[in-house]
């Protein structure tokens, strides 16, 4: 029997409306984007709906994390390069559900709420 290829954490980045645009003054976006693809494959979407968070980053666990009953783990106010540097050392040990998050980073974490079009 074959064994499953395991897939490594992945990241979401919300770009467009309001996170990753000059609204958010003081960040540079297009450093955080090519800092986390130097790790992990990254997901570009263009609003995932939470704007009051922005910049918004969404750290998917991987295989390993999933098996461990990991959920994808949302990271709002991402908008220093210090906790741009906390989710790629949490991503080199294993994301969620492997390694546990660092404090640093737990400041960030949020829950959203369904989209809007659906409440």
């Amino acid at each position: 029997m074959e064994r499953a290829r395991a897939v490594p954490c992945r990241v979401a980045v919300c770009r467009d409306c309001c996170c990753g645009s000059p609204k958010i003054a003081g960040v540079d976006h297009d450093a955080q984007l090519a800092r986390l693809r130097e790790h992990t494959p990254v997901t570009v979407a263009d609003c995932l709906d939470v704007c009051e968070y922005a910049n918004v980053i969404v750290v998917r666990p991987s295989s390993e994390g999933r098996a461990a009953g990991a959920r994808p783990v949302w990271l709002g106010l991402v908008n220093r390069a210090d906790a741009t540097e906390d989710i790629v050392a949490w991503i080199n040990a294993g994301g969620p559900g492997v390694a546990p998050i660092p404090a640093t980073l737990d400041l960030h974490v949020f829950t959203p709420l369904p989209p809007k079009r659906v409440r």
